[in-house]
């Protein structure tokens, strides 16, 4: 028999593999957490965790600031911090490989070295698919976001630039016409690939203005967004004033561990991991949590609740 590193491996220490880390050592597991690179995944950069039960700003009778909502980044070390207490161990490497032989997990990493465990948690997230156009990248968190719920509180009544035709695109559009009434929804395309009820709302909504056609070619500001340029098809590029830009491009699931040699586990048509809602994937033994597994709802609350479900099964599964 293999020589155990873990009973338990999670991989990924984004918000989900954080909570199944503290929950699975809590539960007298012997715990270990691979992450490419630092704990938090992306809930790390979001500069003020609002929407996050509890992290709000606190006032005195007074009405002075006793504390205030934190940063994604102090969160997610306060989670690492927690796991570490209950036991769980950390390690920094990529993963290259995922075997299953004799009920035992082997993970290969990035060094190639290879470890055993018993369940593997796989919390690896998706990431945003991005534009690729000029001042994209360099106003992300100042202007250009990903995520109508995670930032849309901070541009209201502001001028809003939402781009896409999906679903999300038109989703976030409605949400964040809720916060101003000055949001405009570009797509390249001659019509919207959403649900044709959801674009139509879109459409009918008095403060979302349609622009059918139209791509962004670039994002500009100094400290923050400041325009954007924007060509209509055939006709010549114009720059028009903006105080954020939306961008609902698609998500790509960082789900190739799952769908190459070695393990294989049920894949949706988007290629995110199908599980019950027991976390469970189609390979016993191997938990899915967070962004990567289909279905979830791409929140911080979500991720950490799915990731203590996925550690708890995790748990019975090895009793078992």
């Amino acid at each position: 028999m293999a020589e155990l590193d873990a009973d338990l491996l999670i991989i990924g220490a984004g918000p989900a593999g954080l909570t199944a880390a503290q929950y699975g050592a809590r539960a007298n597991l012997k715990v270990l957490v691979v992450e490419q690179f630092g704990p938090g995944g992306q809930a790390a950069l979001i500069d003020v965790l609002e929407n996050y039960p509890g992290n709000v700003e606190l006032l005195d009778g007074n009405g002075n600031v006793i504390a205030g909502p934190r940063t994604g980044f102090d969160m997610m070390q306060d989670m690492h911090r927690q796991a570490e207490t209950f036991g769980a161990s950390f390690v920094s490497e990529s993963v290259t490989k995922i075997k299953k032989e004799n009920d035992l997990f082997s993970v290969t990493l990035g060094d190639g070295k290879t470890l055993v465990a018993k369940a593997v948690i796989l919390a690896t997230g998706a990431s945003h698919r991005k534009l690729g156009v000029p001042g994209e990248e360099t106003f992300s968190t100042r202007g250009v976001s990903y995520c109508a719920t995670c930032d849309g509180f901070f541009f209201k009544g502001k001028k809003i630039f939402v781009m896409g035709g999906g679903d999300a695109a038109c989703d976030g559009a409605q949400y964040l016409s809720r916060l101003s009434p000055n949001v405009i929804l570009v797509h390249r395309r001659d019509r919207f690939r959403a649900q044709a009820a959801l674009a139509e709302r879109v459409m009918r909504n008095p403060n979302v203005e349609v622009r059918l056609n139209t791509v962004i070619k670039e994002i500009k500001g100094e400290q923050k967004v400041g325009s954007v340029v924007l060509q209509r098809n055939g006709e010549e590029p114009y720059e028009e004033s903006a105080d954020a830009v939306f961008i609902f491009a698609g998500m790509i699931p960082r789900s190739e561990l799952v769908s190459q040699d070695g393990v294989r586990a049920d894949l949706d048509g988007d290629g995110y991991i199908v599980t019950n809602q027991k976390m469970e994937s189609s390979v016993p033994g191997l938990f899915v949590a967070g962004d990567v597994r289909s279905g979830s709802f791409r929140q911080v609350i979500v991720a950490t609740g799915e990731g203590a479900v996925a550690a708890h099964s995790a748990a019975e599964y090895i009793d078992r």
